[in-house]
């Protein structure tokens, strides 16, 4: 796929191919989901630009013990928040960024990591699949992801419907919950301020490369 596609286009193509691949009453459970989460919006109290960015204890891929300070090591950042490796659209969004935004950043001294509940070895297994150059860790239990105010829980038709396609999230979740970060982008400064942050409760939809570049170009 061409690198210019943006994450909407290949969003779009995973969601016709879904549509072609799975059983209906899978894809009818995953859209009531998706309508609920849109309903319900974006969640009162999420953080906003001049706070500072909340920290705490990660695990890199490898399960060593980190922290989101440690990896920034004084640098603005680009901090994403992702559902899992599981999530198909989670992974064209992190490739997309691999292609379009690592080069981009690097030239501005501006980190890029990505965040999510999962073991560290599904960290590693979704690193090593999209030759991923940036940090990807775990962030168990969502610490860091429910001081920005961006945690709810999938729901329970959604959780069936996965187990039908042998995906149990507990299990796959560092903390054995069903507790997911909703898509969102954070930009941090160096001094550790939020400067702008972008949630998705539409988990087919995601910052694309151009807007976090021009966020990034006001810092």
């Amino acid at each position: 796929m061409n690198k210019d596609t943006t994450v909407a286009d290949r969003s779009a193509e995973v969601g016709r191919q879904a549509g072609e691949r799975l059983p209906g009453e899978v894809t009818a459970a995953f859209e009531a989901e998706l309508a609920r989460l849109v309903a319900a919006g974006v969640p009162a109290g999420v953080a906003a630009p001049g706070a500072k960015m909340p920290d705490g204890d990660l695990l890199d891929m490898y399960g060593s013990p980190t922290t989101l300070a440690a990896v920034l090591a004084g640098r603005p950042a680009v901090v994403v928040f992702y559902r899992g490796a599981w999530c198909p659209y989670c992974n064209v969004a992190l490739h997309a960024y691999q292609e379009a935004l690592v080069d981009e950043l690097d030239a501005r001294g501006v980190a890029l990591v990505a965040v999510s509940p999962q073991k560290p070895d599904e960290s590693l297994s979704l690193a090593e699949k999209h030759a991923l150059t940036y940090a990807v860790v775990s962030d168990p239990g969502n610490r860091i992801a429910r001081q920005l105010g961006i945690v709810f829980t999938l729901g329970r038709g959604a959780r069936e419907a996965q187990a039908k396609l042998g995906l149990d999230l507990a299990a796959v979740n560092a903390d054995g919950t069903a507790e997911l970060p909703l898509a969102t982008t954070v930009l941090v400064d160096t001094d550790g301020t939020i400067r702008w942050i972008d949630v998705h409760p539409d988990y087919t939809t995601r910052s694309e490369p151009a807007e976090i570049l021009e966020a990034v170009a006001a810092l």
